[in-house]
């Protein structure tokens, strides 16, 4: 009998597969490939939230959690996905400059924003007013990420590329089938494909389309992370990913043409060299209004579980979650009260 039953392969399923993994249980990976926000995601970790000058939500132990996690992927697969690289954030008057320093006297941003402005000129940006540096930040390649450790999945017998039907579970005292599999527990972590899950679909995860770039910028001269209303991610060989839009309303997968006018325009706020676009991609972040996961044991069935509700902060969420729900189902150590799915049981 297996320990687990996964169903998706995004940064939640595979942070919750390694995470079980790690403590020796048996697993097996369902996922049909029909989500592709995590692999086409910034994959920016940042514990601020610059818009409102917030902090994330237990930063400084997801930061912790999410450097050991990486750190021994990096090692079993023997890829390199954690980079370790600043974001500036670009100032664009005397009044943000002010207001970055205001929220630097916060004492729970203060470990994150630095008190020194960076004067460093880039060529193919104007930036007259500087840019100030959020400490502790970085990217995961998630597409990397998530291909190789896919194929270690393959190679070891660990995933079944199939969708996964609902209506083949049956319940017994010791455990769930599935079809031919019995497990002890079946962890849910589609994405924004819970809204064909018939137990979790109760929960109101409000998926939101984003759009990047991937441009080709011949005499943009960066090697930091600059974020304002897109960011701007250095990948090498001159070529750089932008994004993201926010559109709540399109559900599906495909670029569209009001999201490229989007990024254009506001590329054109903070480039002024020439570039090329090389690569536009699409996808449904699994978005929840509160902008807490949704994370838990469904109220009437106490084999299934739920991760997922990440948003925009897979990368940095997703390892933290996964040891949380791991640590709930194993030691019935009770989860946070903001992530937990119990605070939606009137829904039902």
């Amino acid at each position: 009998m297996l320990d687990y039953l996964i169903v998706g392969s995004g940064l939640a399923g595979i942070s919750f597969a390694e995470t079980a993994l790690q403590h020796q249980k048996n697993i097996l990976i369902i996922d049909n490939q029909s989500q592709n926000a995590s692999l086409i995601a910034g994959g920016l970790y940042n514990p601020v939230i610059l818009k409102r000058f917030s902090e994330v939500w237990q930063a400084e132990q997801q930061l912790a959690v999410l450097d050991s996690f990486y750190q021994k992927l990096e090692s079993k697969l023997q890829i390199k996905v954690d980079y370790k690289i600043p974001i500036l954030r670009k100032f664009f008057s005397i009044e943000e400059q002010n207001n970055w320093f205001a929220a630097s006297d916060n004492k729970m941003l203060a470990p994150f924003l630095s008190l020194d402005l960076v004067t460093t000129k880039y060529h193919g940006i104007n930036s007259p007013f500087n840019y100030g540096q959020v400490l502790q930040t970085g990217y995961v390649d998630t597409k990397l990420l998530l291909n190789a450790y896919k194929k270690y999945l393959l190679d070891h017998n660990l995933l079944l590329e199939e969708t996964f039907d609902y209506h083949s579970i049956q319940f017994f005292d010791d455990g769930v089938q599935y079809k031919n599999t019995k497990a002890k527990q079946i962890i849910f972590a589609e994405g924004f494909g819970l809204h064909a899950n018939p137990f979790f679909n109760y929960l109101p995860l409000d998926g939101t389309k984003g759009e990047l770039f991937i441009i080709k910028a011949p005499n943009l001269n960066l090697e930091v992370i600059i974020n304002t209303s897109v960011f701007i991610l250095p990948l090498g060989n001159d070529l750089f990913k932008v994004g993201a839009t926010y559109n709540w309303q399109d559900k599906t997968s495909d670029p569209s043409e009001e999201g490229r006018t989007e990024l254009l325009a506001r590329i054109y706020e903070i480039l002024d060299c020439e570039f090329e676009i090389i690569a536009h991609f699409a996808g449904v972040r699994p978005t929840v209004r509160d902008r807490k996961p949704l994370v838990g044991t469904h109220p009437q069935f106490s084999r299934l579980h739920i991760l997922n509700g990440l948003g925009t902060r897979g990368v940095m969420l997703g390892p933290s979650m996964a040891i949380a729900l791991f640590e709930l189902i194993e030691h019935q150590k009770p989860l946070d009260k903001v992530i937990d799915i119990k605070r939606y049981e009137n829904k039902i």
